[in-house]
């Protein structure tokens, strides 16, 4: 189903006009915009300096930018006749496709042992170009935070009859009206409630509830094969981000269920590769059940947590699945003593046990791995580098970080102090600087875009109580991230959305950490490559200043519009902040990829435009 408000807006370009209508047509509008410039020279001055606080769409402002659109497009039917020509569709084989997780190719490829499940873009091979369709049966998913407990059945990979022989899997789940999947509290935890469970962990660290988990610096948790991402739904109430991270799987995937209900996830594990993080990342990391042998490789899958664990912060082990046969209490010390060398190894310190449940906490003093008596797992040489899928390393990263900081050290508060900002390379003034703007763009996006898209407006134009409601924002992808800007505006604004920020592989290492040292959720990622989640995950794409980015990269810019097209929902939005040129050359293959565009002057005398698309419903 189209937006009232595009059809309005879009330009349609069937067979060449004539010429002498064209010609008419360019000066009338040329004329136009010479007349409403001449009005504005007065102006011009205050223009110039005027910033992105002084942002106002007005009536001048929408004739002007209707008149610049049009303009572009009578520009490109005079220079190159008819439109582009439109990507096809591709089969059914494909709804459900991830590039570089071809599990058939992977082995094809040699890869076994659990690696053909890993991500190997180096054997993925981009076949014909087309987009990804919905299953026949998809649906727009319910608005948050009802999409959280109940989806669509038809929206993910696994099956009525796969629920149905499950086995303890449908005590967990519940099919209503055959359509519909509802999760409930307890899911996938052998205590009475996620509640229970949150509880318990937070009392074994010293904690009178989990509400105090912030107070004691918990900001972010990684959450290794999640289940149904129940865990991480009850944390995000409280504020504390839980991003969940899960092998490929065929059917039935974690991710893609987790990414379904609104709650962040993708697609990573630990078999051969670095994670995509930096070192020092997160404050917690939670295993429930999550089927690594942690005592395997020479600990090697133990010293990747080291990496991406903070200072201070605690690894949670749940009942471990590899269990050794005998008493409960003989189990708990053969748990134990497995992995006991390892965690002495790495600074750890085993801080409470209980029931099933194992919690340790890294150190944060530096001098431990001088102390220790035997040092059979080194400290790595160097500085750190950005990691970006490099091979699993056998040494400790991070003890000569300028971030070594403990997380109960910290700013109480998820802004980070001045001294913090400077430890990450960054001036307060243009970190605050970058943060004003984006408070005032996200204002204007939501004037510019109410009431369409955003959970607070939830009707359409022109629809008076459709039903089920519409373009529900709840996943937020911001595909060149910088500081962080778009989702501390979006906190402040008190949207009820979550962003997946995205820095650059050939960005400063110091972006990304800045992110999530604010407890907000990120990942390093080439846009030349595809982004490791399921079709059909995000309802809300932004990129500023991504295409003048990758103008000087390997990357074609269709190519990453079908991997755009492939991760958005059926009736999502795209906003595009760029160059008036790389804006111009974006509509176009907006057009190639079916969505429907709009070029937003944001009239602040800069060459910056907006590009507003909206992703077609493409019915079967």
């Amino acid at each position: 189903m189209r937006s009232s408000w595009l059809k309005k807006q879009s330009f349609v370009i069937g067979h060449k006009p004539p010429l002498s209508w064209l010609i008419l047509c360019l000066i009338s509008i040329l004329a136009l915009i010479a007349v409403l410039s001449s009005s504005s020279s007065s102006n011009t001055d205050d223009s110039v300096s005027r910033t992105a606080e002084s942002l106002i769409y007005t009536n001048y402002r929408r004739i002007k930018e209707q008149a610049a659109a049009d303009y572009l497009e009578l520009r490109s039917v005079s220079s190159g006749g008819a439109r582009q020509k439109e990507v096809g569709l591709c089969g059914k084989e494909r709804e459900n496709f991830v590039p570089c997780h071809n599990v058939s190719a992977n082995l094809i490829s040699g890869f076994k042992d659990g690696e053909e499940f890993d991500r190997h873009c180096e054997v993925y091979k981009v076949s014909e170009r087309c987009l990804v369709r919905p299953p026949k049966e998809y649906k727009t998913p319910l608005r948050w935070p009802s999409g959280r407990d109940v989806i669509w059945s038809a929206n993910v990979k696994i099956t009525k009859d796969q629920f149905l022989s499950s086995g303890s899997m449908t005590k967990r789940l519940m099919l209503l009206e055959e359509n519909q999947i509802a999760f409930h509290s307890q899911d996938g935890f052998i205590f009475n409630s996620v509640k229970d469970y949150a509880r318990q962990l937070a009392e074994m660290i010293g904690l009178g509830s989990d509400i105090e988990l912030p107070q004691a610096g918990i900001r972010n948790i990684l959450d290794i094969n999640c289940g149904f991402g129940s865990f991480g739904a009850h944390l995000l109430s409280l504020k504390i981000m839980v991003v969940c991270i899960a092998a490929y799987e065929a059917t039935g995937s974690q991710v893609q269920l987790s990414l379904e209900r609104g709650l962040p996830a993708m697609i990573g594990n630990f078999i051969s590769r670095q994670l995509p993080y930096p070192s020092l990342s997160y404050d917690m990391i939670h295993c429930a059940q999550c089927g690594i042998v942690w005592d395997e490789n020479d600990g090697l899958f133990l010293i990747e947590v080291d990496r991406v664990l903070n200072p201070g912060g605690y690894f949670v082990l749940t009942s471990p699945t590899r269990r050794p046969q005998g008493s409960s209490k003989e189990k708990k010390r053969i748990m134990s003593n497995t992995i006991e060398g390892f965690t002495q190894q790495l600074c750890w310190t085993l801080v409470a046990q209980q029931d099933e449940t194992f919690v340790w906490q890294k150190t944060t003093d530096v001098g431990c791995y001088a102390s220790r008596k035997q040092s059979t797992i080194q400290l790595c040489e160097g500085e750190d580098t950005q990691s970006y899928y490099r091979p699993l390393v056998p040494c400790i990263s991070g003890t000569s970080s300028k971030r070594w900081i403990a997380i109960q050290n910290r700013s109480s508060e998820s802004g980070l102090s001045s001294a913090e900002l400077k430890i990450h390379g960054v001036q307060p003034e243009e970190f605050y600087e970058d943060l004003q703007h984006w408070r005032s763009a996200v204002n204007n996006y939501w004037s510019l875009l109410t009431p369409l898209i955003f959970s607070d407006h939830p009707k359409r134009l022109g629809d008076e109580d459709p039903f089920p409601p519409y373009n529900m924002v709840r996943n937020v992808m911001d595909m060149n991230a910088n500081f962080g800007g778009l989702n501390a505006a979006l906190l402040e604004e008190k949207k009820s959305v979550w962003v997946m920020n995205v820095v650059s592989s050939t960005a400063s290492n110091a972006l990304l950490p800045l992110i999530l040292d604010r407890g907000f959720s990120g990942v390093i990622h080439d846009w030349c490559e595809p982004f490791p989640t399921y079709p059909r995950t995000y309802d809300l794409l932004h990129a500023d200043g991504l295409l003048s980015h990758l103008s000087s990269e390997r990357c074609s810019t269709i190519d990453l519009f079908l991997e755009m097209d492939r991760i958005l929902r059926p009736e999502g939005w795209v906003i595009i902040s760029d160059t008036m040129k790389a804006i111009e050359m974006a509509r176009m293959v907006a057009t190639q990829v079916r969505w429907e565009a709009r070029v937003i002057d944001l009239q602040n005398g800069s060459d910056q435009r907006l590009l507003v698309c909206q992703k077609p419903f493409l019915k079967k």
